[in-house]
């Protein structure tokens, strides 16, 4: 059996790697490398528990333990490491005395206060998501799997449609018995091949300084003067680094991503947010600003499972800003789909794609 995956993000890397641990041939088709997108710019926080009580949880659980269990099994260091997170408030002149019941991480601002834990490292931790998702191809290239570099013009099907029988890479076909969408946003494309629901992009933010502070997870409550409050949140990396990630943008997905472009206004609030929270590790270098879209659907959750009435297409996407979390766990189930014919590990049914209506192939708003 072969399986072609359409994207080369933490999803498509998973799902070729528990493909491969079946003996399934996987080729992996990326245009622009592995993790290029969003799986390289994320932030790698995971939770174990923090989707409980909606249809992800059990996708988060799963993808939280089998974090750890890979972590143990696979070589190589993607930074993975069980972590605290803290609750912080910050600037706007704000009464701090009624806060700060925890002691603060000594990289705080004197205009900062952590007001409470929000999780123990029991439950919470983080990878390096470009090094997780490198990590995850190269498991799977390791036992078989292909990267091939290409772009993914169309699926190649049936006359009648009903069946995908491969796809158009670079205006060649490659044949495989299934078909996987997985492109993040950009698998809104495949909606003029496929009857698919839309999923759509939406813009973030990053900084990244070479500061390591110790190591807590910060999600914080900041005003600035003239603007609305910010939720930035910081994650310090065992490489030395920091990631800073709370900014939207104004420009819209473009058709290659390539072409995301970090914009100067929303860098701007970022690094202001930033000094609101921590003077030193504002006043450190930067060695990153950029940006990524993540990938969402209609009604806030993934799309996960075949393709209705196209036998051997799949689609995996729209996981937001869980993807990382929930890429093991999905991939996992994805080739359990495959193989067996049903996920074992996790119940996909909330994540049928047949449950939203597809889009009509001459809307797209990728420009």
């Amino acid at each position: 059996m072969k399986v072609l995956i359409c994207g080369g993000g933490v999803i498509g890397a998973s799902i070729a790697y528990f493909l491969s641990l079946r003996g399934i041939e996987a080729v992996v088709i990326e245009c622009n490398g592995a993790a290029n997108a969003a799986s390289g710019k994320s932030g790698g926080f995971l939770a174990r528990d923090w989707c409980d009580g909606t249809p992800v949880a059990a996708l988060a659980r799963r993808g939280f333990d089998l974090h750890a269990g890979l972590a143990a099994q696979l070589p190589g260091d993607w930074g993975y490491r069980r972590v605290e997170a803290l609750g912080v408030v910050a600037g706007g002149g704000r009464d701090l005395s009624r806060f700060g019941r925890l002691p603060p991480p000594d990289w705080l601002g004197a205009g900062s206060a952590v007001h409470g834990r929000l999780s123990t490292p029991d439950t919470t931790a983080q990878v390096h998501p470009a090094a997780f998702t490198a990590a995850m191809m190269a498991g799977a290239t390791d036992r078989g799997a292909q990267l091939v570099e290409g772009c993914v013009q169309d699926l190649a099907l049936t006359p009648d449609g009903k069946r995908a029988t491969g796809a158009i890479v670079d205006y060649a076909e490659i044949a495989a018995d299934a078909v996987v969408v997985a492109m993040g946003p950009w698998s809104l494309l495949a909606c003029r091949w496929l009857p698919l629901p839309p999923v759509f992009g939406i813009k973030a933010h990053s900084l990244i300084f070479d500061y390591e502070p110790s190591p807590e997870a910060l999600f914080a409550d900041v005003e600035t003067a003239g603007e609305e409050e910010a939720h930035p949140e910081f994650y310090p990396r065992p490489d030395g680094t920091t990631y800073v990630c709370g900014s939207s943008g104004e420009q819209g997905l473009p058709l290659d991503p390539a072409d995301v472009a970090a914009e100067p206004a929303a860098v701007a609030q970022l690094h202001r947010l930033t000094a609101c929270v921590s003077p030193g590790l504002a006043a450190s270098r930067v060695l990153a600003e950029q940006a990524c879209f993540r990938p969402v659907t209609a009604d806030g959750l993934p799309l996960i499972g075949p393709v209705p009435g196209v036998a051997g297409a799949y689609v995996a996407t729209g996981h937001s800003v869980w993807g990382m979390l929930n890429g093991p766990s999905t991939g996992e189930a994805v080739a359990e789909l495959i193989a067996d014919g049903a996920a074992a590990t996790v119940d996909l049914r909330p994540f049928d794609p047949a449950r939203l209506d597809p889009l009509d192939p001459q809307a797209f708003a990728i420009k």
